[in-house]
Order: structure tokens, then sequence, then C-alpha cells
């Protein structure tokens, strides 16, 4: 079957593919391109037009079809424009998944201004720094992101402020203002390489940076999921495997469960582009809760079902499962965090109408990197898969020099999809991509096919009496106890070796596991020197940011290693 892709990607990428390649010069480098992608989001937003009456966006017993998302962008953009908003500047939003998040978004990207993604969860300081930041002349909010902004409104500026499902506020224009009337979309033209928004990166140390993110990178992550999902299923044909990437003969109306937040590639880039432009139906979750996720997949027919992994995994294992219809889903697919190769085979096996895929990218690249599904990423489940046509990839020393193929390095990538740089911050724009190229800061290898296995976070790595241990690979171990609910491993200081493996973990509802058991089930499939010394057993859930990964440094700093196990 590597065989068969392979030689589809071929005719795809070709002269005369559907997705063929060429070459493009973007600031200077040579980047590869997809040749027959739309040049910006707005023609793009315009082609969905044609779903007419669809539902498009659903949230509780709200409906907004296609037709009318279409009227209402139109209006939005005429109020920005009729506000002083022109191309080039920037719009803010700061809310929780509601429509109007969608709405507000396709206005902004439609007319050339960059969309501010602002973190939902954000308090007082951290909505001043990225307001001051990004500089948007309109925040459109929610009640709660109004309260908080309340608090440090001397230190904002000026700005216009709109209010989204929040009561009537001196000094706040309510939504229902910009939606009135039914003008056309405003004629603007947009460059692909102009900013179409800045979301900002979600580090563990430091000042969060605002990626800017451009047309042309956001509209090649489109094509290459959808070149992704086009390689696999031919291949899958031709090399004739049972299942395919499908389980379905008819698989229903695609539809897709938004779980992590439209301030981050994953929700916004992979999961709404992509829905929007093959007329799929956007369903908003509240907060991700595993039991209303499984009602809304009964209910809504779903197709499509991502996150991070950990969704996945809670959704197999909640109580309801066995008893909902979960027979819509074709995909279940995990993004933000590597998918642990159990989980890859449980969904496989527990899941009788879906496939397990995954997607590995970054904010820095509008999207994935690289994506894998059905048989061959159940045949390499520790894999991220191939990277996508419009990427060079390869892995870097530290030196900057290029290791071979099988052996780890830092996975650097150049390509359309790569980030214009960091907004306001040169010097960091600098350090992260050197003639085009873009350090990753994963560590990784790559095989032969040209599939890619990403071994860990190059920062995270405990380095243990000079042995590189992953941390990555101690929590896929750790997963596959069927105790474990959660798990987080990190690095110890320790004086003599410099580090110990330490690991944190959360056990099933009504589980049984110490640490002696926990090293035991271990033994069996790691070296010694890779097994946690401290183990802490939690009672409450791992702390997660915005975007659900765990908080792994606000989880080590919170334990004593005397406290472990």
């Amino acid at each position: 079957m590597y065989t068969e892709l392979k030689d589809v990607w071929n005719e795809l990428t070709g002269p005369g593919g559907q997705f063929e390649i060429t070459t493009v010069d973007v600031r200077g480098q040579s980047l590869r391109v997809y040749k027959n992608q739309p040049a910006n989001l707005r023609d793009m937003w315009l082609m969905s037009a044609a779903h007419g009456d669809k539902d498009y966006l659903v949230y509780d017993d709200e409906r907004i079809t296609y037709t009318e998302a279409h009227r209402q962008v139109a209006q939005i953009a005429n109020w920005l424009m009729a506000q002083g908003v022109e191309p080039g500047d920037r719009v803010a939003i700061a809310m929780r998944n509601y429509p109007e998040w969608m709405l507000g978004y396709w206005a902004c990207v439609s007319i050339g201004v960059a969309c501010v993604g602002m973190n939902a969860w954000w308090v007082g300081p951290e909505i001043v720094y990225g307001v001051n930041d990004a500089d948007p002349k309109v925040i459109i909010a929610d009640a709660d992101r109004l309260d908080r902004m309340a608090a440090v409104a001397g230190e904002l500026g000026e700005r216009i402020l709109v209010g989204v499902r929040c009561e009537p506020t001196e000094g706040v224009i309510p939504w229902s203002d910009l939606t009135k009337g039914d003008a056309a979309l405003p004629d603007v033209a947009i460059d692909p390489d102009d900013d179409a928004s800045i979301f900002y990166t979600s580090g563990t140390t430091g000042r969060p940076k605002g990626a800017q993110l451009t047309h042309r990178g956001c509209v090649a992550n489109v094509m290459s999921l959808a070149f992704a999902n086009t390689a696999q299923t031919i291949a899958a044909e031709r090399a004739g495997l049972g299942s395919g990437t499908t389980k379905q003969a008819t698989p229903a109306s695609p539809a897709s469960l938004v779980t992590t937040p439209l301030f981050h590639v994953t929700a916004n880039n992979c999961g709404a582009h992509a829905m929007t432009l093959v007329g799929g139906k956007l369903v908003h979750l509240y907060r991700w809760d595993a039991g209303e996720a499984l009602r809304l997949i009964e209910a809504e027919k779903i197709t499509n079902m991502g996150g991070v992994p950990v969704m996945s995994r809670e959704l197999l294992t909640h109580p309801d499962f066995a008893t909902r219809d979960t027979s819509t889903l074709t995909t279940i697919s995990g993004g933000g965090a590597q998918v642990q190769p159990d989980l890859v085979q449980k969904i496989e096996d527990d899941v009788a109408t879906a496939r397990p895929s995954t997607g590995y990218g970054m904010t820095e690249t509008c999207g994935i990197i690289t994506a894998v599904g059905s048989d061959w990423f159940v045949d390499r489940p520790d894999s991220a898969g191939p990277a996508m046509p419009c990427f060079e990839a390869a892995c870097f020393d530290d030196a900057g020099n290029q290791v071979p193929v099988g052996e780890i390095g830092e996975l650097w990538v150049k390509g359309a999809q790569v980030i214009k740089g960091y907004l306001n911050r040169p010097e960091a724009t600098e350090e992260s991509i050197t003639d085009g190229w873009l350090h990753t800061g994963d560590v990784a290898r790559m095989d032969d096919d040209g599939f890619i296995y990403i071994v860990d976070r190059k920062k995270d790595m405990v380095i243990r009496g000079g042995e590189n241990v992953y941390c990555a690979e101690v929590e896929a171990a750790i997963f596959e106890h069927d105790a474990v609910a959660e798990c987080t491993a990190f690095g110890v200081a320790d004086d003599r070796l410099g580090e110990e493996v330490g690991a944190a973990v959360v056990l099933a509802d009504g589980a049984t596991l110490d640490a002696d058991g926990l090293r035991t089930h271990l033994a069996g499939l790691m070296a010694k020197h890779k097994i946690p010394r401290y183990i802490w057993f939690l009672d409450d859930p791992l702390p997660r940011n915005a975007s659900g990964k765990f908080l792994k440094r606000e989880v080590k700093e919170a334990l004593d290693p005397a406290d472990a196990s």
C-alpha cells in the first residue's frame, strides 16, 4: 500500500495533477505551493455560497444556513468598513466558540482585515498584553471577556467594543447592530501574502507570540487537508484495502463537532475551513464534555470528531458510548498532541464505522505539516505521517546540518504554509525561521517512505545521565495500562544524573494501580533508564491550556519529589 500511495502522490502533485506543485518567490524565498489553490480566503468564502440552505453553524437550538451566514458576513464587513476599518487593519475576537466567532472571522478575512484570535482563557494582564501587541481597531467579545476587559479598560487604549450575547452595556455596541440589512460584500483586493489572522502561540514560557498567518498559508492548509484525504482514498482503492479510508459505503453529509477553541489553528484552520469548503456543518459545544459530545454526535449525525487525543480517549471510555448512536462517524482524529499508539488501535477496534487519523502541525504552519489515517496510521501508529506536498521537510542537528534518514534531529520545514513571522518580534522571527526554514522545536526522525515520527519537544526532552529520554515515549507506554486515564512525563532535577524521569498519573474511575504495578507494566515496554523514578498519583484531572494540552510545566512545578512514589 505504500507503493500505491507514492504513485498516487506523484500523479496528483505532478504536471496537470489536481494538486500540482509549483514554486513561487515569497519575500525572497522560493516556496512550494499548490498551483491551483484559491488566491485568498475571501475567494474560498465566496465559493461556499453555493451551499445555500444547508445548515452551517449549529449551537444549542440555533441553526444558521450558508445563505444566512453569507448575508450576515456581508453586513458585518460593511459595518466594519463604515467604522473606518480598512484592509491591513486588525479586528480582535475574544469569546468562546459561539457562531458569532466564525461570522466575524469570515467578515474580517473577506475584506483584507486580519482577525486577531484572542485566547478566551486570558485574564486582565494577558488581555492588556494581547490588545496592545496586536492593536485592533475593533474588539468583538462575549459577556465574560467584556467583564475582564472592564477591569483593565484604562490600559486598553481607544477601541470600538462589540458585545456578543450580553446585556446592553454603555460604550459597547450590540452584535445585532452589525448584522442588520442585506448589502453586498464590499469588493476588496487581497494579496495572497497579506495577513489573514494573528493567532497567539500557546508557549509555556514567556509572553505568547502573535503568529502572522497569511492568506496563502491558510488556503494551502485546506489544500493539504484535501490532498491527504484524496491521496489516501485513491491509494486504498488501488491497494485493494477492504475498509479503505472509511468503513461506510455511503457516509452521511459532512458534519464536524467543534471541540477545541476557534482561536487556534486546529479548530479554525483545520476544522472550520475544511468543513466550510465542502458545505459541512459545524456543531459548537459550550465546553468539552464527553457525554454531551456523544449526545450531539447522535443528534446531529456527526461524521468528523477531532480534538486533542485525550478527548477521543474520554469519548471511547464514557459510560454512554455503548448506548449512543455513533454510526455516522467516519473519522476520529487527534491533533495538538501526539496520538498514543494504543489509542489508534482503540479507535480502529472500538468504533464500528470510523477510522483513526492524525495531523501534526503548528500555529506557525497555519495548520498541518503532516497527515495520516486509516490503514497507514494503523500500520504505523507511532508516526505522524508524511509532510504535505507544499513542504520541504528535513531533520537537522544542533549545528544546522541535515541528518541522514532514520537519525534523530530537530524537524525543520519550508513552504507555502509557514507564517510570515511573529508580530512585532523580529528577533523571534529570525531565531525561528532561517532562510525560509521554520525550526519546529520538535525532535523527530524520518523513514525511507518520508513518514515523520515526532519523538518529543526538543526543550522537554529528559537527559538522564547523558541518555535522551523522550517524554512522548514514556507517556505512550503508561497509557497502555488500562487503569490510566491521564498522564504526563517530565524531567526532575537530580544531582547525580542531571535529570530523572517523573510522571504524574490520573487513574480511570474505579481503577486501582500503585507505583510498583506501573513500573512492572513499563518494564516490559522500555529500557530501565526510561521508567519514571518519580510517580505521583493525582486525584484531580491534569490542568490543560485552552487548546486542551496538558500544562506540563504547571504540573511539574506543583509536585514535590519527596511526595512521589
